[in-house]
């Protein structure tokens, strides 16, 4: 595999260990970068390392330091950190088992392919793979990466598994404090049928390469425009950003329909054509002018 392995090391279940690589399973988008760059020279700004009253320092004077009071620090070569000793460095030992569902989705954070080291691993890799994949479980462990430990989750992927790394219970923000003056209302029984019916409409299978970043886009297309414009300033039509609001459930009701399209008037349609009906009953009607042409002729 041409891909270097973000961890190396082994899944333990029990007494059974599988040695396995771990792979980063994203990778950053095209992303738009500037630098700081000095305008009367056109040069870009460097960085340097400077203490206060010395100046700048070289890198090779530079230590981690854990401050424990105000302005004092404890120092650590970077060696004494890579010795810290944990069982987790090396091995992930899954203790739990869960249903996906349990674990909210505001814990997972990044996702790692996981491959078993060599073919002698293959075997107990895929026995625990299609052992998840059948009790519909997700497993769960630490383990220790780059520095950091990680509560992390573990669940079958086509023919690998996949590791997510989860964020810790103090990581994440209660959503109560956020959520608490919504009101706790039934919402219109039409307007529900009406978002459901919307929602259908625009239900399908979900293909992320229909799916891309038009900011990225939009800045490309803003420098090639500077580029060619020598200097000159390009402001676009700024949005203000605002939403807009409805007042009352006439206009959310009218939105929904609009935003049906076709599906909407097709519920609408049945009513024009029942009043086209009550005209065609009167047909008969039309006749008086030929009874009044036969009663000249009597006369």
């Amino acid at each position: 595999m041409a891909a270097r392995a973000y961890w190396q090391g082994q899944i333990r279940l029990a007494l059974v260990s599988i040695p396995v690589e771990i792979y980063s399973a994203t990778k950053s988008g095209a992303a738009v970068s500037f630098k700081q760059i000095h305008e009367p020279t056109g040069k870009p700004i460097h960085y340097e390392k400077v203490v206060t009253g010395v100046g700048p320092v070289d890198v090779d004077e530079i230590m981690k330091g854990f401050e424990f009071e105000k302005g004092e620090y404890v120092l650590l070569e970077q060696d004494e950190i890579d010795a810290v000793k944990l069982e987790s460095k090396k091995t992930l030992e899954l203790t739990q088992f869960v249903d996906a569902s349990e674990i909210d989705v505001l814990y997972y954070e990044k996702p790692y392919f996981v491959v078993p080291a060599d073919d002698l691993a293959e075997e107990a890799f895929i026995v625990l793979r299609e052992a998840l994949r059948r009790t519909k479980k997700v497993g769960l462990g630490q383990l220790a990466m780059r520095g950091r430990e990680y509560v992390v989750s573990l669940k079958p992927c086509g023919r690998g598994m996949v590791l997510e790394t989860l964020r810790y219970a103090d990581e994440v923000n209660t959503a109560q404090g956020y959520f608490r003056d919504i009101a706790d209302t039934t919402p219109d029984a039409d307007l529900l049928d009406l978002a459901e019916a919307l929602i259908e409409k625009k239900s399908g299978a979900f293909h992320p390469q229909d799916f891309h970043d038009r900011y990225v886009d939009a800045l490309k297309d803003l420098v090639e425009r500077k580029r060619k414009a020598k200097g000159g300033k390009i402001i676009e039509d700024k949005d203000d950003g605002k939403p807009v609001k409805g007042s009352n459930v006439v206009d959310l009701m009218a939105a929904l329909r609009k935003s049906m399209g076709s599906a909407a008037p097709a519920k609408t349609a049945e009513k024009p054509a029942a009043a086209k009906k009550a005209p065609a009953k009167k047909a008969p009607a039309k006749s008086t002018p030929a009874k009044s042409a036969a009663a000249k002729k009597r006369a």
